[in-house]
């Protein structure tokens, strides 16, 4: 008897081992406004980090980069994610995680308050807040005249519209509907309303640096309202809003182990 007890807890230790070792985590990353997942890039070099620390990255252009600029919506940014969490499972991952940093921050919190499954969501020095009312008032509240061409019927017209990147005005072109599902202020990439809506166990990191201008608003922003989760997780940093994939890869990888 006491032979067949060791032999079973040998059994199970072994299945319990074999079944831990075929766990492999997967990390979508996704780079901020404008922005660019080149290896210099603050996600070029934290992909190449995660990846040196056996954790599988893809990394790809999303609508937001510098040479796509919002030339799809809110909603099919969301597809676009998608391909890149099932590439991830192909490659062999069993859990996924989705991240990004500045503008892809905040895609990464809109994915989990829309799908179901995902290991966890990763945000890195959120950006883009259309749901501040200073910051419309620094962009003419341009999401106005949006509306008012998706409501007479204009939908699809392309127009010139304001945004604002680390301080700085700019102008782009892109359809009124489009325009308007990333900036209507309570819309689509409302970071509160997405935190709040997180899916059941989707657990949330939230990584900023002192020097970032989000970094004011705390976490009663929008961390404060995710849904209850031991890995949730509020982590401050030295260095601004640019350095953080870097300077918090340590970190990173660390909740990233403990999911």
């Amino acid at each position: 008897m006491k032979i067949l007890s060791v032999l079973l807890f040998f059994l199970a230790s072994i299945i319990s081992t074999a079944l831990y070792a075929e766990e492999k985590i997967g990390v979508v990353l996704m780079h901020g406004k404008q922005g660019t997942a080149s290896y210099k890039s603050p996600i070029g070099v934290l992909t190449d980090y995660l990846k040196s620390n056996n954790i599988l990255v893809v990394s790809p252009d999303m609508p937001w980069h510098r040479n796509r600029y919002l030339e799809k919506s809110y909603e099919d940014s969301m597809k676009e994610i998608d391909k890149a969490v099932e590439e991830l499972k192909s490659d062999g991952a069993t859990k996924v995680v989705v991240g990004g940093h500045s503008m892809g921050a905040n895609a990464a919190m809109g994915y989990g308050a829309r799908r179901e499954g995902i290991a966890g969501i990763m945000a890195m020095a959120p950006g883009h807040i259309p749901d501040s009312e200073g910051y419309q008032n620094r962009i003419d509240d341009d999401w106005e005249r949006a509306k008012e061409m998706v409501d007479s019927g204009n939908a699809d017209r392309v127009s010139d519209f304001m945004d604002r990147n680390q301080g700085k005005n700019f102008e782009f072109s892109t359809s009124a509907s489009i325009y308007l599902s990333w900036f209507q202020p309570l819309g689509p990439a409302s970071m509160a309303n997405n935190v709040s809506n997180l899916k059941p166990n989707t657990p949330l990191l939230w990584i900023i640096g002192r020097k970032d201008r989000m970094y004011d608003r705390g976490e009663e922003y929008a961390f404060s309202s995710a849904p209850s989760h031991p890995n949730n997780e509020y982590v401050v940093i030295g260095g601004g809003h640019k350095a953080t994939p870097k300077k918090g890869k340590k970190e990173i990888l660390g909740w990233l182990n403990n999911l």
